[in-house]
């Protein structure tokens, strides 16, 4: 066989048809060879609207049109494919879900959020660890070929800023996870970790969430209900500004996504280091308890 048999535990996002076009589709302009998905379990949050009102489209949609299995349970995908991408679009049910197939010992590609807490955050990776379980998380958007291109041009010297921006919808149950995570992805990606403390400002239309870092360096996320609809940046470094359109168009977010899981599901190696996830997580989870309270609040 020279492919992975991957397999997808819930089917209630976008994302599983496009990873499954990439990987299944040879003929795709931007196809990503080493994987095809062959086995999937719908899952689906019967409280969640944008969760239950999806599931059966996209289920449908792996089944008829890329011949995918759909099975009945995590545990039955995880017996049928070499690694795992967990896609359900609800984080609060990702814990649950991985301690299904954690056992299993095969790679895991947790799809964002990786949770909607800092507490079951650690849960997931000490039940990693335990199992020897490779685990992988982000969003898509940190592999955006403008951000890449202008990091890449950055090398060597010293970043000192960054200020990030794109859509924030907000989801009830997730609040900032929903699509913070995009941007937090973006700036954590340029900055690593270290962040001390969040703060953030919103109204009706937008939210400014500041994060400061213990080395001075302050990294703002402006997300736009209103206006702008397009992911970018400004990264400041002592010589300048370098500006990422993230949605300039060009390779899908998804293909370039896929090309650092392929490696990872083959090597067991992440290209995001568990701890910076764990981070990212406590941010947003920090982020939205300021949004709450107004206060700033400490990592």
């Amino acid at each position: 066989m020279d492919f992975i048999r991957i397999g997808m535990v819930g089917l209630d996002t976008s994302h599983v048809v496009a990873f499954t076009k990439l990987l299944n589709d040879t003929a795709n302009e931007y196809h990503v060879p080493g994987g095809k998905v062959v086995v999937a379990f719908p899952g689906g949050s019967p409280d969640m609207e944008l969760s239950s009102s999806r599931v059966e489209k996209f289920t449908n949609e792996l089944r008829d049109d890329y011949h995918v299995e759909i099975v009945s349970s995590p545990e039955q995908v995880a017996e049928k494919c070499d690694a795992i991408f967990l896609e359900s679009v609800d984080g609060r049910v990702h814990l649950q879900q991985f301690r299904q197939i954690v056992s299993y010992q095969k790679p895991v590609f947790i799809d964002k959020p990786f949770t909607t807490s800092f507490k079951e955050a650690k849960e997931i990776i000490q039940l990693a660890d335990q199992h020897q379980t490779p685990i992988m998380s982000c969003s898509a958007v940190r592999f955006a070929e403008d951000l890449s291109a202008a990091l890449e041009k950055l090398e060597g010297k010293t970043i000192i800023g960054m200020d990030c921006y794109g859509p924030l919808a907000i989801e009830p149950n997730h609040g900032l996870f929903w699509y913070g995570i995009h941007t937090a992805e973006m700036l954590y990606r340029t900055f690593g970790t270290g962040c001390e403390r969040v703060t953030v400002t919103k109204n009706e239309d937008h939210d400014v969430i500041l994060g400061e870092w213990g080395d001075g360096r302050i990294g703002s996320l402006r997300g736009n209900r209103k206006g702008n609809n397009t992911f970018g940046a400004a990264i400041h470094s002592e010589e300048g500004t370098a500006f990422v359109n993230a949605s300039s168009g060009g390779k899908p977010y998804y293909a370039s996504l896929l090309e650092k899981i392929i490696p990872f599901v083959l090597t067991g190696k992440s290209a995001i280091d568990s701890e910076e996830t764990l981070e990212i997580t406590r941010f947003l989870e920090a982020a939205n308890e300021s949004r709450a309270t107004g206060k700033t609040v400490e990592l």
